[in-house]
């Protein structure tokens, strides 16, 4: 699998897309893999401020239900209502259906998260391609 190279990664498997002093959040394929079918998905509203390291939200599949943690700290300015609906594409392209979107509180924070190379790297320790 190989992760897109215009994104950050977090030990958590989460990725974040920089635009500027604004970002998008989701999870990564090998995250989805991991969950299996997705069938519901917890994510904080419009406004919610969120922290570097801190959970936002939660995932639940048919195996489990796992925490989001915020790649950035920033406040949420919007949140992608399809996956309410159709949690299902997460695990169709990950890669693609956001999570969310958000003012960057400090885009410094991102210098610490894993290029893709590096995330690779990371899940092929873990077992995962």
């Amino acid at each position: 699998m190989s992760y897109p190279t215009d994104f950050k990664y977090t030990k958590e498997h989460e990725w974040i897309k920089p635009d500027g002093g604004n970002a998008t959040i989701g999870i990564t394929h090998y995250a989805q893999e991991s969950l299996g079918d997705i069938v519901f998905v917890d994510l904080p509203k419009p406004g919610a401020e969120l922290t570097a390291g801190k959970t936002f939200g939660s995932v639940e599949s048919v195996k489990a239900v796992s925490d989001l943690y915020a790649p950035a700290s920033g406040t949420v300015t919007e949140v992608n209502g399809d996956l309410t609906t159709a949690p299902e594409k997460i695990n169709q392209d990950a890669h693609g259906a956001w999570m969310l979107k958000m003012k960057l509180k400090n885009p410094g924070e991102l210098n610490a998260l894993l290029s893709s190379a590096d995330y690779e790297k990371f899940v092929a320790e873990q077992g995962g391609h």
